[in-house]
């Protein structure tokens, strides 16, 4: 019987490389997929198999040094005893893409139309390409006008990165909207863990005592930036106010 030659051995031992490599694939993917779907059940979202793709693909691309933190100037830094009560920034003129979201409760909202712009963001549009994470992704939500309950419509959003800002790639879903946002002066305070009715309406309620002229700004819209994706448990957020125009 002839021998095998080295040439087909190697054929076949690349063929049971790129197998292997395969397999770990689709078992990474199904281990991302199992976590974030666990992680939904938490917040009452079901998340799709559909999501399956661009959340590996998110996890793989998730490494801070890659992160473009959407820029501002800081006009200043507001003190106490050694801890930062607040920074007042002032965010220039820029694109967003833009999802209207509401569901029951905010948490539902912010993962669902966080998964939609997860899908923007992984090839999901017209460029066909990755788009790269910005942070933080924010959220924009109302307040009746005694600040004593939100409403349950929201705004979920994604920065463009630099290099899309003047030619935004097209979302494939119709619900996602390329917004222009103007130059905006906001004043920002960090929290942490979740963000639900009660830790925002806290958080609206500290920065409003801490602020000296919280008249200035704008009393039933406020934006909740994150920095960390909705299924980590630790969050890293920030409350905005924002300076009347």
């Amino acid at each position: 019987m002839a021998e095998d030659s080295p040439d087909s051995a190697y054929h076949s031992n690349g063929s049971s490389l790129e197998e292997e490599a395969e397999r770990m694939e689709d078992e990474e993917q199904e281990r991302l997929l199992s976590y974030w779907q666990s992680v939904g059940r938490g917040h009452q979202v079901d998340v799709p198999r559909e999501m399956a793709e661009p959340i590996q693909q998110l996890t793989r691309n998730n490494n801070p040094q890659e992160r473009q933190t959407i820029p501002f100037t800081l006009i200043q830094r507001k003190e106490k005893l050694g801890d930062l009560l607040y920074e007042k920034r002032q965010y220039e003129k820029a694109k967003w893409a833009c999802i209207k979201m509401k569901e029951k409760q905010y948490e539902q909202s912010i993962c669902l139309g966080f998964m939609k712009l997860m899908r923007y963001i992984c090839e999901q549009n017209s460029s066909g390409l990755y788009l790269g994470i910005t942070i933080p992704i924010v959220t924009i939500v109302h307040t009746n006008e005694s600040q004593s309950e939100m409403t349950q419509s929201v705004t979920v959003a994604y920065y463009l990165p630099e290099v899309l800002q003047d030619e935004p790639p097209h979302p494939f879903d119709s619900d996602i909207i390329i917004e222009e946002w103007p130059s905006t002066i906001v004043y920002s305070r960090s929290f942490r863990g979740i963000t639900n009715e009660d830790s925002i309406m806290r958080e609206i309620n500290l920065l409003a005592e801490i602020l000296e002229s919280p008249e200035l700004c704008l009393q039933d819209t406020f934006i909740i930036a994150g920095y960390t994706n909705p299924a980590a448990a630790n969050r890293h957020n920030e409350i905005w106010f924002l300076q009347r125009p």
